[in-house]
């Protein structure tokens, strides 16, 4: 059950584009962004005056502020006027409004039929689709909380300035932490991949907009993996205690998150330049991924025959590396 509605694609849309969306390490392909909508003339009648509020509350401010954000998500990170990070504020506002939200589609209620939610899609040829469904809601939701985990981790692996002036580089503190923040969002999307979209209708599933089609979902699982694997790669690299089978089992690991992110993107009708630019950069991130693995792999041949060129083959490895993950050798 559910009523769908989209709407097609025009020159004065809702899509929120930067113009200039300045340096990138993590690519995230847009923020859907929720519309506006009417709790108490679809729910009045069945819940209290305050959950309806409270829901009506929790929903606005998450439009507000995801309208505000979605511009500027790959931009420096901007603070309230608390000194927070806005992109964590909205994070909390989701987490904050989804429990509430479970609330109209526990035990199979029919309340989750009652509302109908909208959104803008960033990767679908619909401008925007609307759907009677409150898991159409919940799967927007969770697709949200995972794509501002990727612009935080995002941020965090931007280089800064360092204190002794030489080349911007990325602390060894917000690469670990990324790390956390890949797999948080991985786990909102396989939560989104499990138990969200088995709640739908066959028919309506095979139409939701392409932004939340599994081959999507599973691909920007396996993107923040990938990524994840990628940045403890580079720690690895960096240090002196991660032995070679540790790079190889990392890079081995590389490989098959970014194939398997392929697999599941390359076929999908992707639209504009959103949808184009992701598929590209699962592609490029997919090779770099070989390209890794190849070069521990031949340290590993060459170590294993002792191999008097072996220094020679490794100095070479850690140089593409360092230049794949964007750092200068010392």
């Amino acid at each position: 059950m559910g009523c769908m509605v989209s709407t097609p694609k025009d020159t004065g849309g809702n899509r929120r584009r930067p113009a200039n969306i300045g340096e990138v390490s993590v690519y995230v392909p847009g923020f859907r962004i929720p519309k506006p909508v009417d709790f108490s003339q679809s729910l009045g009648d069945h819940l209290t005056k305050n959950l309806v509020e409270r829901l009506s509350a929790l929903r606005t401010r998450i439009v507000v502020m995801a309208g505000q954000e979605a511009p500027t998500v790959t931009r420096t990170r901007r603070k309230t006027q608390h000194g927070g990070s806005t992109l964590a504020d909205l994070q909390q506002a989701l987490e904050d409004y989804l429990p509430v939200l479970l609330g109209l589609v526990k035990d199979g209620s029919q309340l989750q039929y009652k509302v109908q939610f909208v959104w803008v899609n960033q990767e679908d040829e619909a401008e925007e689709t609307s759907i009677s469904n409150a898991w159409y809601e919940v799967l927007s939701v969770l697709h949200l909380m995972a794509m501002i985990s990727l612009s935080q981790a995002n941020l965090l692996l931007l280089p800064r300035t360092s204190a002794d002036g030489y080349q911007p580089k990325v602390s060894e503190e917000n690469r670990r932490a990324s790390i956390d923040i890949f797999l948080k969002a991985a786990g909102y999307l396989d939560c989104a991949v499990r138990h969200v979209l088995p709640q739908f209708p066959a028919e309506l599933r095979r139409n939701l907009p392409v932004d939340l089609a599994e081959g999507v979902l599973r691909a920007l699982c396996l993107q923040a993996l990938g990524e994840g694997g990628d940045t403890q790669l580079g720690m690895a690299i960096d240090s002196t205690k991660a032995t070679l089978a540790v790079k190889r089992r990392l890079a081995c690991e590389m490989v098959k998150y970014w194939q398997q992110a392929q697999d599941n993107i390359m076929n999908l009708p992707l639209a504009n330049g959103w949808g184009e630019k992701h598929r590209l950069f699962v592609k490029w991130k997919y090779v770099e991924a070989k390209v890794a693995y190849y070069f521990v792999c031949l340290i590993l041949v060459f170590r294993s025959c002792c191999n008097p060129q072996f220094s020679l083959v490794f100095n070479l490895y850690l140089f593409f590396l360092f230049r794949l993950h964007g750092l200068k050798p010392t």
